[in-house]
């Protein structure tokens, strides 16, 4: 399994320690554009099928994954494992999130 679940302490100080690492959203759109972390990619869960994703092609690159409530990131963490990715990281909801939200 390529992917661990962490605490929002520790990927937030990912976010602020490292610019080599990818912040992934997989909300919908429209929640997306209500309020997300700063710097995220918005890449919804539905969207995470079987097949390469754009956004992503270095299958080596560190993955922030969250959601709104943990739920869908967790989903979203497995399927980018099945997909080949090697280092994820599933910090759970922004429901949760008490640092910045642009």
């Amino acid at each position: 399994m390529a992917y661990t679940k962490i605490t929002q302490e520790e990927a937030k100080y990912l976010m602020d320690t490292r610019d080599d690492i990818l912040i992934i959203d997989v909300r919908n759109p429209e929640e997306f554009a209500e309020g997300h972390i700063p710097h995220a990619v918005n890449i919804p869960n539905p969207s995470i099928t079987n097949r390469d994703i754009p956004e992503l092609p270095d299958k080596n690159q560190e993955l922030l994954v969250y959601c709104r409530s943990g739920q869908r990131s967790k989903i979203a963490a497995k399927k980018l494992d099945i997909l080949g990715y090697q280092n994820i990281k599933d910090f759970g909801g922004i429901l949760d999130w008490k640092y910045e939200v642009e």
